[in-house]
């Protein structure tokens, strides 16, 4: 398992920051740490409820350890990922056998899901790990016997009160509704009562709560819009991007295991055909809790029209143990049964190591890293920079850059006509702040006044109808592979960095 954590650590150090999702949360985190404003995430300066702050915290920690990098960023997702592993391992060493955790843990930590989602900065890998956490707390909780483990199901309230605090309710919804199922299925509400109900839920309201009381104080919209709008509206409206027909995730899974997650459907269809005898309680206690579980989260996003294929991260680990249920059932036992399974591991390892360096070397043109370098070496601390043509995610956090942008764009018509955007994110975020949104979200005329000012800086898109308008007076100071660095024709006044050539 080591050497597993070893391989996601060294792929976590290849790529620059991709868009628009690593460069918005790890550059969110980056801003608490430079800031020193650790209660509100924002975006280019202004504050971006789309998540609670949890995971924000988490990078901000790591970055200031050990600098602020894509690695540092990506680290908290290795760690989590590896918790997820491990919690999978410990749980089903104790509810069933050692043998069965060991290969779960390994069919879990050599998935796709694991190696690529576990390098990617955003919420899922978190949420993932704690929901997954939270419910092998209480399934151990309760299956200690016919008075539920307090110190267990403690743990639990408490891990999903961690869960809430990095994606929202879903930290505490899914663990419920797989848990409410099961122990309808099990028969086992006469131990409900006996969970240290008082002592949790004090656990669970003192960790998740303060944050969003604090924050609720400072931006009283903050409920509304995190529940009402990035939640409810989100799983109940249509519209919304990453819109994906039913079956999305029944395909999703077997991708994000493979190739374990095809002993998952043996052990489905053979399980089917010879049932588990009833003397065997514990055992077929916990194959209905992986079960439930992979069935009611699946189901779940599934009635949504958006669908993220980070989304369904948290019915990994039943799946794993399914498919080592289904390795044992299948393979275990049989000559070179030990060759197989390492040549099988063998095939999502280098799929996440393939998939990792040809995104390194596929997506620049969609970043703004080479830019953003040739930025922060040619401007100095307290240039302006402007951004037209869309918004470039990865380069505040590239750069380095101490103040926000000015984001240039038609704002008045884009508020009546766009959909799910990085527009509307920006204008949203604005209506927290409407003061500092008037001075970072401008229209197009700043640019003309700007071109003739020392220490202003514009960064275009290419390809884009601003970088066919871009105004008299600003020159061409880079051409990057996917955007354009442009200096105000006093620029060079403003300080020497800004007449500089930089190397490379």
């Amino acid at each position: 398992m080591a050497l597993l954590a070893a391989l996601l650590l060294v792929l976590a150090a290849l790529r620059p920051l991709s868009v628009p999702d690593e460069g918005r949360y790890g550059d969110i985190s980056r801003w608490m740490l430079v800031s020193g404003d650790w209660l509100i995430p924002r975006m280019d300066g202004l504050p971006l409820f789309h998540k609670p702050p949890l995971s924000h915290w988490l990078q901000a920690a790591s970055m200031a350890v050990f600098g602020i990098t894509p690695w540092a960023a990506r680290l908290p997702g290795v760690l989590l990922a590896m918790l997820m592993v491990a919690g999978l391992y410990v749980a089903v060493r104790r509810l069933l056998d050692e043998a069965v955790a060991r290969r779960a843990a390994l069919m879990l930590g050599t998935s796709v899901a694991v190696l690529l989602g576990g390098q990617y900065v955003n919420h899922d890998m978190g949420v993932a790990a704690w929901i997954a956490t939270t419910v092998w707390c209480f399934a151990l909780s309760l299956l200690h016997g016919e008075r539920p483990h307090a110190g267990w199901a403690r743990a639990g309230f408490a891990v999903s009160a961690l869960g809430v605090l990095t994606k929202g309710l879903i930290g505490m919804a899914l663990p419920g509704l797989v848990l409410f199922v099961w122990i309808s299925w099990t028969r086992q509400w006469r131990k409900v009562p006996r969970l240290p109900w008082l002592s949790g839920l004090a656990l669970f309201a003192l960790i998740a709560v303060p944050w969003f009381v604090l924050a609720a104080r400072q931006y009283p919209g903050l409920w509304d819009y995190l529940f009402g709008v990035q939640q409810f509206a989100r799983y109940t409206g249509g519209g919304f991007n990453n819109q994906q027909p039913w079956w999305f995730y029944l395909v999703a899974v077997l991708l994000l295991l493979f190739p374990w997650g095809f002993f998952a459907v043996y052990e489905g269809f053979a399980g089917a055909r010879r049932a588990q005898p009833a003397t065997e309680k514990r055992a077929n206690e916990v194959v209905s809790l992986a079960w439930i579980w992979l069935a009611a989260i699946v189901l779940f996003f599934s009635i949504p029209r958006s669908k993220l294929i980070g989304y369904i991260l948290p019915v990994m680990p039943p799946l794993a143990l399914l498919a080592a249920l289904g390795w044992q059932r299948a393979v275990a036992g049989r000559r070179h049964a030990g060759r197989w399974f390492a040549a099988l591991a063998a095939l999502p390892l280098a799929a996440a190591v393939v998939v990792t360096l040809v995104f390194t070397h596929e997506a620049q043109d969609k970043l703004a890293h080479d830019v953003a370098r040739e930025l922060a070496c040619r401007a100095a601390p307290g240039d302006t920079v402007y951004a037209a043509g869309g918004f470039p995610y990865d380069l505040p956090f590239a750069a380095g850059l101490r103040h926000p942008m000015v984001v240039v764009a038609d704002w008045p018509r884009l508020r009546a006509e766009t959909g799910d955007s990085w527009e509307r994110e920006l204008f949203e975020a604005a209506d927290f702040q409407p003061a500092l949104g008037d001075r970072l979200l401008r229209t197009p005329d700043v640019l003309d006044a700007a071109a003739h000012q020392p220490g202003q800086w514009l960064v275009v898109k290419r390809g884009t109808a601003a970088s066919a308008g871009v105004p008299e007076g600003w020159k061409l100071a880079f051409e990057g592979t996917g955007w354009r660095l442009y200096r105000s024709d006093a620029a060079e006044g403003s300080s020497a960095a800004a007449g500089r050539t930089c190397a490379g």
